[in-house]
């Protein structure tokens, strides 16, 4: 038997990989999606070589591209964990933002996300079972005039899985947000280790249980 896929999307060095580790630990096989080939070679190297992990280019702004890389995954088996990590945000306030470059990004926050669900909510559906975590961050809960595409692009991705939460639940799929309120560095309460456990935790909830957002904030 197979071992369950877990497919992130926007994978990178800090936290898509640190969950990438955690769900390895447990099991998983791990398919990585990211645009440059030579950066997933060196993420499938660090978890331990094509046994474990595998790796599909994709731009996550780009709707065929990322139905093909998940036409490619499926040939690993059907995802059990999605994880979506991509996010994108040209500098701008809202008055200098140009709207192509608000739309390019959102593209990326939020279209991506959208898409990457659709791929794998069917092999849950039949499965009766399944887990969609998306990443979100603080600039969905507080605004900052410098960054408003990426906060756009936050605040539509909460949006986006708390509508999905509660159309999928009935189907035994659990779809929550986890939002980073603060900059991830290592060894702070934003570590990329520190926040995968949150990951792991949302996934191994009892149905009774299930959240659908959990906060991490930098310490006070």
């Amino acid at each position: 038997m197979s071992k369950p896929v877990c497919t992130i999307v926007g994978a990178g060095p800090g936290i898509s990989l640190a969950v990438a580790e955690r769900f390895a630990r447990e099991g998983f096989q791990i398919a990585l999606i990211a645009r440059r080939a030579a950066a997933l070679d060196e993420y499938v190297r660090q978890l331990g070589g094509s046994a474990t992990a595998h790796g599909f280019v994709a731009d996550a702004g780009d709707e065929q591209a990322l139905i093909g890389a998940f036409d490619a995954i499926h040939q690993l088996g059907p995802t059990a964990v999605l994880v979506y990590n991509a996010s994108a945000g040209h500098a701008g306030s809202p008055l200098t933002l140009a709207a192509a470059d608000l739309i390019a990004d959102f593209k990326v926050s939020v279209v991506g996300a959208l898409v990457a669900t659709q791929q794998v909510v069917p092999h849950m559906q039949a499965s009766g079972r399944g887990t969609i975590l998306l990443t979100g961050g603080g600039l969905a809960l507080n605004p900052y005039p410098a960054y408003a595409a990426l906060a756009v692009g936050k605040a539509g991705i909460r949006n986006l899985s708390f509508s999905l939460a509660a159309e999928l639940a009935p189907a035994r799929i659990h779809v929550a947000t986890i939002t980073i309120d603060g900059f991830v560095q290592p060894n702070t309460p934003l570590a990329p280790d520190v926040i995968a456990e949150g990951y792991w935790r949302l996934h191994t909830q009892p149905r009774n249980q299930w959240e659908r957002e959990i906060v991490y904030r930098a310490a006070a």
